[in-house]
């Protein structure tokens, strides 16, 4: 096996498990994969959810309420963590939207952070990779991809950057403008410099602009969301609407930015991927 098992446990008939692998592009990493019951009568789709700042595997496949809705469309569900850990560099464990919890999805180019800071190949090629040799899947043409606030980032740039390998993605809270915002301002300088022109391969505004997914993306937002002035729905809204992508945004009134409000709508996002998903 391409890795190590930590634990497991039964749950709506499959199977949660937690595991740790040695990676290229990061270093030592943990993620979890939900089994649903269906991997008894052959491979199923997966749905890969990024989690936002300051998570770890735990919090999607705790809190969320997914594995429900997961075995009933027999739908395998894979959780990476939010960035590498442990690795030392100079403050890495000083603030809590940088570093440590905080790798935004990006392959940095700076130093020391290029050296293990390489997350979005690990989301897109690593982690499938390895999941597609190591567990019951239908290979890379039956993916999906969402997430929450900065994971939302992450499913977003994945999916806009190589639309035709992802079938669907959605997100909850997106930042969806990181290049004009003070957390992906912060970030994008310590990770990828000061060259504003490398940021635009991150920003799902200026993505959606050059290239739009075939199918439509879905979007749920809080209405009283804490950060909204972080998140921008409405200016992803109108590139969208520019750019001729199709897109279903909810602002759900109300809400705030917390797991109270991802677990509200997991049902709604993990149903949308498996109407592309399983369309057989």
């Amino acid at each position: 096996m391409d890795y190590q098992p930590l634990k497991a446990h039964r749950s709506f008939g499959g199977i949660q498990g937690f595991y740790r692998h040695e990676s290229d592009s990061c270093g030592p990493m943990e993620f979890s994969v939900y089994q649903p019951p269906q991997i008894a009568d052959g491979p199923c789709p997966v749905v890969y959810f990024l989690s936002g700042l300051t998570c770890t595997p735990e919090n999607f496949t705790a809190k969320s309420g997914g594995q429900r809705i997961a075995a009933e469309l027999g739908l395998i569900i894979v959780c990476p963590d939010t960035s590498p850990r442990g690795a030392g560099y100079p403050g890495e464990e000083d603030h809590w939207d940088v570093g440590t919890g905080a790798g935004f999805y990006v392959d940095a180019t700076t130093e020391p952070w290029r050296q293990r800071y390489n997350m979005y190949t690990y989301v897109t090629e690593e982690l499938p990779d390895l999941i597609d040799r190591n567990f019951p899947t239908q290979g890379p043409d039956a993916r999906s991809i969402f997430g929450h606030s900065m994971g939302g980032h992450g499913a977003l740039v994945a999916g806009l950057r190589a639309p035709r390998a992802w079938c669907s993605i959605s997100a909850l809270a997106p930042i969806t403008a990181p290049t004009e915002v003070p957390w992906g301002q912060k970030a994008f300088t310590l990770y990828l410099g000061r060259d504003t022109d490398s940021w635009r391969a991150y920003d799902a505004c200026q993505l959606v602009a050059a290239s739009v997914h075939p199918n439509t993306i879905l979007i749920d937002q809080g209405g009283d969301d804490q950060f909204l002035n972080q998140l921008c729905p409405e200016r992803f809204k109108s590139a969208c609407e520019q750019a001729g992508q199709s897109l279903e945004l909810h602002i759900r009134p109300g809400y705030d930015h917390s797991y109270y409000f991802v677990s509200s709508f997991t049902e709604n996002h993990l149903r949308h991927h498996g109407r592309y998903l399983l369309k057989g």
